[in-house]
């Protein structure tokens, strides 16, 4: 075994780490604190973003260029994704209602719980690097566990897979999310293309494939990139498609007019797209309290309020279990630089794992050699909307016992869990080195 290797799994096993790595902590707790909601937009600040960005002209490419990590949030977007998700108790009521429609409803609901979960500021999720994951998992007030996986799958075009289930209660989300960025003059777009499913396993259709519910995403826009407040919005339509049915939901997320209109409002509805029958009708804002009309009665409800609804965050193993491709881990430096609003070791930091991330690509180029995921795998369907990546592994245990066991046995996902050679073994085990090569070359 090379000592390339034989240095990943000492790493590992839990031997003394190499010292170039990111110091880890023995701090289970998530120390994140208020930064994020912080506009960093001084005069300083805001004539470096005016130089970076009247450089483009409008429809540019914003994903090769290196923003300022003032505008930086403190999380991956592999980690942002989850705050999709911080809301699951609603999904076990969604699962458990048995009408269809109002199984509908329940599911828009879920789906529209997590956009107000994000930084009062404007900021930028990290960009995650070829090969980063990220791990969490929820305990359930029923008793229930849940787990994440996610993992960077592709860098240009950036492609970010991930996978949710709560065996328990037979629940599972898929999806991929491919955001591209665009310069449209004092704004910048995040264009959130991607798909999501969601499945519940144990309601099978007439085919006796689960019911499934396919998600798309709003776009994102950051305004007054050069001149005014810095603000962002939710923009466009997004739509969820009750799979081998005609139900449609297809929600509006409104953006500010010049004149008139509101920031963060939303309308909907949900038809039947085969009859155009419609059953129920959605409004309110996003990040405040949303309502729907059962046009059925005509009675107007609330749907969500975020004044009342607490999220439920996920639980993420400590630093010093994590591999150091994991987000928290490799990103430890930036986020805390960011964390003490110390810009420069913020940038110094970040450049080091990105350089590292172009002489990684330029040695696989040279050797010919082609990377591929660890976690998930390309989607054998040809079919339209499919999903490009799914996981690699089957999660088919005939109880949900055998399930989580096979969830289990894909990484590490709970405090305590020891990684295995089949989880973390040698080919894998050498991207190991990526933070100890980006420190040790940069020092």
């Amino acid at each position: 075994m090379s000592h390339f290797l034989r240095k990943g799994l000492k790493h590992i096993t839990g031997s003394p780490e190499p010292t170039s790595v990111a110091p880890v902590s023995t701090d289970t707790t998530d120390a994140r604190t208020n930064v994020d909601d912080i506009d960093e937009e001084g005069d300083e600040q805001h004539n470096i973003l005016m130089g970076i960005i009247t450089q483009l002209r409008p429809g540019s490419d914003l994903s090769r260029i290196t923003l300022p990590t003032f505008i930086l949030e403190r999380k991956s977007m592999l980690e942002r994704i989850t705050n999709q998700l911080c809301h699951p108790q609603l999904l076990l009521d969604a699962h458990m209602e048995n009408d269809e429609l109002l199984r509908m409803l329940k599911v828009v609901k879920w789906y529209l719980s997590g956009w107000h979960i994000a930084p009062k500021a404007v900021k930028k999720p990290l960009n995650p690097i070829l090969n980063e994951f990220f791990t969490c998992y929820w305990d359930m007030p029923d008793g229930s566990r849940a787990y994440y996986l996610a993992e960077q799958t592709s860098h240009h075009p950036p492609m970010s897979a991930y996978f949710y289930c709560n065996p328990s209660n037979h629940i599972r989300v898929d999806g991929v999310l491919l955001p591209k960025s665009r310069f449209l003059g004092n704004s910048a777009a995040s264009l959130m293309e991607g798909i999501a499913t969601l499945s519940f396993t144990d309601r099978l259709d007439a085919d006796g494939s689960p019911e499934a519910y396919d998600l798309t995403q709003p776009n994102i826009y950051a305004r007054g990139i050069l001149f005014g407040k810095l603000k962002y919005e939710l923009g466009d339509h997004s739509f969820i498609y009750k799979a081998n049915s005609n139900l449609v939901a297809d929600i509006e997320f409104k953006t500010k007019g010049f004149i008139s209109g509101t920031y963060n409002a939303i309308e909907g509805r949900i038809y039947d797209k085969a009859s155009g029958i419609a059953y129920f009708e959605i409004s309110g804002k996003w990040n405040e309290v949303m309502t729907y009309k059962d046009l059925r009665t005509n009675k107007t409800s609330v749907l969500f309020d975020t004044f009342t609804e607490q999220p439920v965050f996920p639980k993420v193993r400590p630093i010093n279990e994590q591999h150091p491709r994991e987000s928290r881990r490799l990103w430890k430096r930036v986020t805390d630089a960011l964390a003490n609003r110390d810009h420069t070791t913020a940038t110094d930091e970040k450049f080091k794992i990105e350089e590292q991330q172009r002489k990684e690509a330029k040695e696989r180029d040279e050797q010919g050699v082609e990377i591929t995921s660890r976690y998930f795998k390309r989607n054998p369907s040809n079919a339209e909307g499919a999903i490009p990546f799914i996981l690699a592994k089957t999660i088919d245990g005939k109880t949900p016992e055998e399930q989580e066991q096979q969830i289990l046995s894909i990484s590490p996902f709970v405090d305590g869990q020891k990684p295995t050679i089949e989880q973390w073994d040698e080919e894998y085990l050498s991207q190991a080195e990526f933070v100890e090569r980006t420190h040790s070359s940069a020092e």
